[in-house]
């Protein structure tokens, strides 16, 4: 086997093929003992199955959102999620995965073409160098140029922009984690108009915070500038001043990229293959609960038949990794992103007020891609039937003309 990438998708599931005994050779333009950029976070309860909740380097219980009162803007409660949330330690996240890949040859290289020979599949480098594998699984993120996919037109993606670092005052109150402050009070008449975003916002403890402005999906996307800008004014018409950056992040990956083409002879995993969540934007709880099924697969493909090629690796292992459910599944995500793109700021601080007042089962689960097919139906059926009707109006046929 061989594995393209060293980010989370590439270590989670190199590891589970290891796990399995299989041959892995990994390919990455960077030693993957690089540390990460980005946070990741997720619902503290997703780990609890995998036994992996110490991993976490913050959790979170008082966990809330503003949507601000759509009349007054001023009243605006808090709604309690009464949901843990957690945020990786990114060290010790990348340190479990490179134990678990003990003894991996890792060769750092760029892959420049990829052929295939029949049985074996060979990627050309730029250095010059060549690998033979049985079957190459893309893991190097969703701006792959190797992966094909149908072109559906302009890809939405999800921008933000955020600073860990100490604050003039506390911009969210002492432990506690803000999912969506969309309290749009800080913006003039003509900026209310425009793309809506929102504050994700964490205390991390010894005065330090985590403020991030998020846009939930645009096309084209909103650039960091703006989002910097946004998040300038947010804080300002609190009172608040940055006094000290520590670190800077910047986020840009798609929301509504195509599934791939799954008849294909390469196999991705990760962004690559089109694993981040539509509706949410997360992808991390999916790939741990994911990377075994995948990898077992392979294992059992090659275990029933070891001469099998790579095309034929490829076609089960696309089956395991998006079998008809999950499919169906991303489906109706995309489809509720397409309605909630065409929403304006006011009505998509409605839909998040009404979305919240579903049971906490039914919307975690709705965020973590875990709920049966029938029982997502259910719930969006569900979640339709409290909308007030400027709601209902909107997700049956689109709030505005902004398309994607």
């Amino acid at each position: 086997m061989l594995v393209l990438g060293a980010g989370p998708a590439a270590l989670c599931i190199i590891a589970e093929l290891v796990e399995q005994g299989l041959k892995v050779t990994a390919l990455a333009s960077h030693p993957p003992d690089k540390p990460w950029p980005n946070t990741y976070g997720i619902w503290a309860e997703e780990l609890e199955p995998l036994g992996m909740t110490s991993l976490l380097g913050h959790r979170w219980k008082n966990t809330v959102s503003f949507f601000g009162n759509v009349l007054d803007q001023e009243l605006s409660p808090p709604i309690h999620h009464n949901f843990d949330y957690g945020l990786f330690d990114q060290f010790a996240l990348q340190k479990a995965l490179l134990d678990r890949c003990a003894g991996l040859d890792w060769s750092l290289e760029t892959a420049m073409d990829i052929q295939f020979l029949g049985p074996n599949t060979k990627v050309l480098c730029t250095s010059g160098r060549t690998f033979l594998a049985r079957v190459v699984i893309d893991a190097s993120g969703h701006r792959s140029r190797f992966i094909r996919r149908p072109d559906h037109g302009p890809v939405a993606e999800q921008a933000a922009y955020g600073v860990v670092g100490r604050f003039s005052s506390p911009p969210v109150q002492s432990e506690q984690f803000v999912l969506m402050d969309f309290r749009p009070d800080h913006l003039s008449s003509a900026q209310q108009k425009e793309p809506p975003t929102f504050l994700y916002a964490m205390d991390f403890g010894d005065d330090i915070f985590f403020v991030e402005e998020t846009s939930l999906a645009c096309s084209p996307p909103l650039s960091w500038q703006t989002l910097r800008e946004r998040l300038h004014l947010r804080l300002s018409h609190r009172g608040v001043q940055i006094t000290e950056i520590i670190h800077e992040e910047h986020c840009l990956f798609p929301m509504n990229l195509p599934l791939p083409d799954r008849n294909q002879p390469l196999l991705a995993f990760g962004g690559a293959a089109s694993m981040v969540h539509p509706a949410s934007g997360y992808m991390v709880g999916a790939l741990l609960r994911r990377a075994p099924t995948l990898a077992k697969q392979i294992a059992s493909s090659l275990a029933i038949e070891p001469a099998l090629d790579s095309a034929s690796i490829a076609r089960q292992g696309w089956q395991a990794l998006w079998p008809t459910e999950l499919v169906l599944r991303h489906r109706l995500y995309q489809f509720g992103l397409r309605r909630l793109m065409s929403f304006d700021e006011s009505r998509l601080r409605l839909f998040f007020a009404t979305f919240f007042k579903l049971p906490r089962e039914d919307w975690s689960g709705f965020l973590a891609n875990t709920l049966s097919l029938t029982r997502l139906i259910k719930v969006m059926l569900g979640l339709f039937s409290i909308s007030p009707w400027r709601i209902k109006f909107g997700m049956v046929f689109g709030a505005s003309q902004n398309k994607f």
